[in-house]
C-alpha cells in the first residue's frame, strides 16, 4: 500500500499531476486547483491509501508540481 498526501490549499491549479495520473486526479471546476480522488480532508491535507500500482504515477506527480504540495510514501 501507499499513501499519497496533498496540501491542497496551496495548489496552483497547474494541472501537471493530471497529465501523469488522470485517474487520480482531477482539476476542480469550482475553483481550479487539482483534487486528490478519493481522498479525505484532514485539516487541510487530503489524504488517500491506495495500490502500489499507482507509485510510479504518482511520485511523478509528486516531482513534478512545482508548488511541491504532493507527498507519496510506502505503508
Amino acid at each position: 500500500m501507499i499513501q499519497i498526501i496533498q496540501q491542497r490549499e496551496k495548489c496552483i491549479g497547474c494541472n501537471a499531476c493530471v497529465e501523469v495520473a488522470p485517474y487520480r486526479w482531477r482539476m476542480s471546476k469550482k475553483d481550479g486547483k487539482c483534487t486528490l480522488v478519493g481522498a479525505k480532508d484532514k485539516k487541510g491535507y487530503y489524504v488517500l491509501n491506495t495500490f502500489d500500482e499507482e507509485w510510479k504515477d504518482n511520485v511523478l506527480a509528486a516531482n513534478i508540481c512545482p508548488v511541491k504540495i504532493i507527498k507519496v510514501m510506502q505503508l
